[in-house]
């Protein structure tokens, strides 16, 4: 049976007309802290690098042009909206569709809405007060739930390190298995420290994050919000590295219910650097998938003019998952990507 049948499309209309009084109260809260609201083009030169992240490519044909130009459907705004911030602009925020290829499942979906907003002269720790802020008044009378789990993002939120993190739930000292702010370091200390067998291609990043997905996400953001900040340095992707101590970068994540819901950082603004990041990404995306994505180098242009900076991505759709209890992101989706 089709999405659009009535029978169907009265299962979800109450969890879409609630969607639309979250996204007014959104733009309500934004326009009252003096933001703008901007739109930037879902289709890019580069769809963002994460090495994970499948992507949807296409085709720009120009008029009179004798070939095409390859291009992507963004996997974020993230480029684009810094080209802003360089272009002058001080706090901006935008509601897009984002894109991401082989996604689906209960939390995630081929085509979904990014809530993401960027803040000239701020760092992460801005971000936090001002996402829990943001947060608590979109979601006033509405009290987060998922598979028998609930969350008051009334109450006052935790904030707690990912070291910290670690060291709860699984008695590992995090820090210790990271020498300096090396990319790549060994997995072996980790590995040991969590019990866990190491395979041949295992790298560090593996090994954290089945840890972190067994271990402590799913205990992350329930009675309350969680923050979770200070990420280690290999996990560091568009953020700044902690000048205090190199293993850190500025970034944090916001759980709700075991779910990440956003994740942010003092962004990183040395293009040469975040040209050594994208390098590294790529060689691990060919290694592990054999496949290529072009470097946006208007983007790193960009960098090297715009501002000591703090930029956040909160996902609506799991925003509104949360907080009206559906089971499924297609539940708070008007028209779901057809399967």
């Amino acid at each position: 049976m089709s999405w659009w049948t009535p029978e169907r499309f009265a299962a979800r209309r109450g969890f879409l007309e609630q969607r639309a009084v979250i996204l007014a109260r959104v733009r309500a809260f934004f326009t009252r802290q003096d933001f703008l609201e901007v739109e930037t083009p879902a289709l890019q030169v580069s769809p963002g690098l994460e090495p994970h992240i499948a992507v949807f490519a296409t085709e720009l044909v120009e008029p009179f042009a004798p070939t095409g130009r390859p291009l992507y459907l963004h996997t974020s705004p993230e480029f684009a909206m810094k080209k802003l911030l360089a272009a002058g602009l001080p706090r901006i925020f935008q509601i897009a569709r984002a894109y991401r290829n082989g996604e689906r499942s209960p939390l995630h979906h081929p085509e979904f809405t990014l809530l993401e907003w960027y803040r000239a002269g701020a760092d992460y720790r801005t971000l936090m007060d001002e996402c829990e802020a943001l947060v608590r008044e979109v979601l006033a009378g509405w009290r987060c739930t998922r598979h028998g789990r609930w969350c008051d993002p009334q109450a006052p939120w935790r904030r707690l390190t990912v070291a910290e993190a670690f060291a709860e739930r699984t008695g590992i000292d995090l820090l210790a298995t990271l020498t300096d702010d090396s990319p790549d370091p060994d997995p072996a200390p980790l590995a040991a420290a969590a019990g866990l067998p190491l395979q041949p291609l295992d790298r560090w990043e593996d090994v954290f994050f089945r840890i972190m997905l067994d271990r402590i996400e799913p205990f992350l953001g329930n009675d309350r919000p969680v923050i979770l900040y200070d990420y280690p340095s290999p996990l560091a992707a568009l953020s700044r590295t902690n000048p205090a101590d190199p293993r850190l970068a500025e970034r944090f994540e916001v759980y709700i219910c075991g779910v990440e819901l956003a994740n942010a950082c003092s962004e990183l603004t040395d293009a040469a650097r975040q040209r050594e990041r994208f390098a590294q990404d790529l060689t691990l995306r060919q290694r592990l998938y054999g496949t290529q994505l072009p470097v946006d180098e208007d983007f790193l242009e960009a960098l090297s003019h715009m501002p000591p900076a703090a930029g956040i991505a909160l996902g609506l759709d799991r925003l509104v998952m949360l907080a009206v209890g559906a089971a499924r992101i297609e539940d708070v989706l008007w028209a779901p990507v057809s399967g």
